[in-house]
């Protein structure tokens, strides 16, 4: 039975919105107060919001006040650390974030570069921070701080300079530098992961253009998809997710087309070494002595029943944001660090119909990083290796620290958008990427060839398990059915040929003798697949998870058999035994759920996990937000959708806590309902006619 949910917030009349700063009508001049008449929240069977507005700005009133709902605390964290008050609620956990807004000047670049947005983008985030302005006033005792709201549409846009360089692995280099530890001279290995399929009518067993998401992020947190399904008045439509402080679905699909994202780890962060004066109040830059942009701020610590100031200086130059360590003082360059105009591209991306205005979308550039992969009505699929890519001299070593006393070594510009590595429509007829090199996507004689592009332009050269395993099933047959889709999807087998099965293979040659023989010989059965079935799986997902964790692709060989002594050992202690069934272990709990799971690290079924206090492994990370799209011969729409727990984040008691993690846990999905037709207005919807919408 579909519920209607009534809104319950009332709309602010112009004056009351003037006077309590949530809304400056000198500096929005196009964007007109939302009311409750002007948009709807309606839940199906599991909780996901369809929000219906009168226009777009309505509509996104109207995703604050339903994500609020679900995840009020959440969404507050990222603005939180905008503010730079994360650490005064979080303590030093948090302290980090505001560390990163102050480096980076994310709330400072949105001051100064929000105005440049589209009137249609700044009314669309204004009105988001006005659904979440009103859902804060109307639920005091959610507030995590007082003085946090009103936010405003700088704060929203903020949110995007702050995140963005977090998927292409600038935290990382930011905690190598302040540690004073030594870059690694390529890309830092990410913990963040996905999987995403295209497939082409002329490849499709049914003449159907397919597309899947399978979006690998953690089940709660900052980074957890949030399932919601939108319709405007003015004509927009769309199925998708969004991480909490988003204002639209960052991913999806409309009636005409959609696309999935899968990270990718270009080398998009350069590292300067400055030469400072005596007194380290100027660098060096050509014949010049500049003098170092430096601010001196405190950083508000949570410590028990107490906040504690802690003094911090930051530091720039014309690279960027400068960190002084024991070894020196090093500026750090990269993408999207200027401008908020990420909002505007994904504003304008989520409202394209056809391949020609998503391609002209994309070739912003904005989005610094993510691989894209694409399906739409017509049978169009790509993949398109997504990345602001500097234009940088061959003459310097850009896998390391450069001069930062020299001008010419100071990138400026981008690589062109049609020359960053892509593929549209391949003769093979299927697209693959599960964060891995962009010249592995495809059959082998439609692949990209990487000769083709600069070495100094920082594309990654890394391969998955996924990968290699996907790309080997879908070559087994010359046509992919919807079931062979689902199982490949699902699929838990591990490659020999991958970097994973080539060190499992190393693992399984340590000498079988004193404490190991037995963990040594068990594992020299395991069968090649997380499927439960084998007696060596849970022994075989221990080793797999310490090799994933290791960053096997890029630091030096792992201790192999460190690993195993550690992996028997925990087994030893915590069951009394090296074979338990992986499915009594390996576990899906949340509230009074507690489901057996098969899967694990780098498999197609991607988990991740960690212990909890029984020694059972409780997963929390891997296959989250799983969406398959379909388009029939006459361009209907369909999709289905399923998470690991439900669409109500933090409410134990509501029934969508975790609703769909029965599903999950038995791979099944749960239809959508979103099917092409006329848009209906709120206006024409009635109660007993709500289930019309799905």
């Amino acid at each position: 039975m579909f519920k209607k949910i009534a809104v319950f917030m009332v709309g602010f009349a112009v004056l009351v919105a003037l006077s309590l700063g949530l809304w400056n009508r000198d500096h929005w001049q196009d964007y007109e107060i939302v009311t409750r008449d002007d948009y709807e929240i309606i839940r199906d069977d599991y909780g996901v919001p369809l929000v219906v507005g009168q226009s777009d700005p309505a509509v996104a009133y109207g995703i604050a006040i339903a994500h609020a709902e679900d995840d009020f605390e959440t969404i507050q964290i990222p603005f939180l650390a905008i503010r730079r008050h994360l650490g005064a609620v979080n303590g030093k956990d948090g302290a980090g974030f505001d560390y990163l807004s102050y480096l980076l000047q994310a709330p400072e670049i949105a001051a100064a570069t929000t105005q440049d947005l589209s009137p249609e983008t700044r009314a669309w985030i204004s009105a988001y921070a006005d659904g979440l302005n009103a859902f804060a006033r109307e639920h005091p005792k959610r507030v995590l701080r007082k003085d946090l709201f009103p936010l405003t549409a700088e704060d929203i846009a903020a949110n995007f300079a702050l995140s963005g360089p977090l998927f292409f692995g600038l935290e990382g280099v930011i905690g190598t530098l302040r540690e004073g530890r030594e870059l690694p001279g390529t890309p830092l290995p990410l913990k963040k992961g996905s999987n995403a399929f295209a497939i082409a009518p002329s490849r499709s067993s049914d003449g159907r253009t397919r597309l899947v998401s399978n979006s690998h992020q953690p089940w709660e947190g900052l980074f957890a998809w949030y399932e919601i399904r939108v319709e405007s008045a003015e004509g927009w439509r769309f199925y998708g997710a969004n991480f909490p402080g988003a204002p639209f679905p960052l991913m999806g699909h409309n009636d005409w087309l959609g696309w999935t994202n899968t990270v990718n780890r270009p080398d998009l962060v350069d590292v300067y070494a400055l030469t400072l004066s005596d007194n380290k109040k100027h660098y060096k830059f050509g014949d010049q002595w500049l003098e170092l942009e430096t601010r001196r701020e405190w950083l508000r610590v949570k410590w028990g029943p107490f906040i504690l100031p802690v003094p911090q200086k930051f530091y720039r130059s014309v690279h960027g944001p400068v960190i002084i360590n024991d070894n020196g003082a090093f500026a750090l360059r990269y993408p999207g660090m200027v401008n908020v105009n990420q909002v505007q591209q994904y504003h304008d991306i989520i409202q394209a119909k056809t391949w020609e205005e998503w391609r002209e979308v994309m070739a912003m550039q904005a989005i610094p990083s993510t691989n894209f992969i694409y399906g739409d009505r017509a049978g169009n699929i790509a993949f398109l290796y997504n990345a602001a890519l500097p234009v940088r001299d061959p003459a310097y070593d850009w896998w390391n620290i450069l001069p930062g006393d020299d001008p010419d070594a100071l990138w400026q510009d981008f690589v062109p958008s049609s020359q960053i590595p892509q593929i549209l429509n391949p003769p093979s007829g299927y697209l693959a990427n599960a964060n891995n090199s962009p010249f592995m996507a495809t059959a082998d004689g439609d692949n990209l060839d990487p000769e083709d592009y600069s070495q100094v332009i920082g594309i990654e050269g890394f391969t998955t398990n996924r990968i290699v395993r996907s790309l080997a099933l879908f070559a087994a047959e010359e046509k992919t059915s919807a079931q062979t889709l689902r199982a490949i999807t699902y699929d838990t087998g591990y490659e020999k040929t991958s970097p994973m099965g080539e060190w499992m293979q190393k693992t399984q040659s340590l000498p079988a003798d004193g404490d190991l023989e037995e963990a040594v010989l068990l594992l020299r059965q395991w069968d090649w697949s997380q499927d439960g079935e084998g007696r060596a799986d849970a022994l075989a997902g221990l080793m797999l998870l310490k090799l994933r964790l290791a960053g096997y692709q890029i630091e030096k060989a792992p201790d192999l058999q460190m690993m195993l002594e550690e992996s028997a050992d925990y087994l030893q202690d915590n069951f009394g035994r090296l074979d338990p069934p992986l499915k009594d272990i390996l576990r899906l709990r949340r509230g009074d759920i507690d489901l057996p799971l098969t899967g694990g690290p780098d498999a197609l079924r991607a988990l991740l996990w960690e212990e909890d206090g029984d020694g059972k492994l409780r997963a929390n990370f891997g296959d989250s937000f799983i969406m398959f799209v379909t388009w029939d011969e006459t361009g209907v729409t369909e999709s289905k959708t399923i998470q690991p727990y439900g669409s109500n984040i933090q409410d134990e008691s509501s029934p969508h806590y975790n609703d769909q993690s029965q599903m999950f846990v038995d791979m099944e999905l749960k239809d959508t309902g979103f099917v092409a037709r006329k848009p209906l207005w709120l206006k024409e919807l009635q109660p007993e006619n709500a289930a019309a919408l799905f």
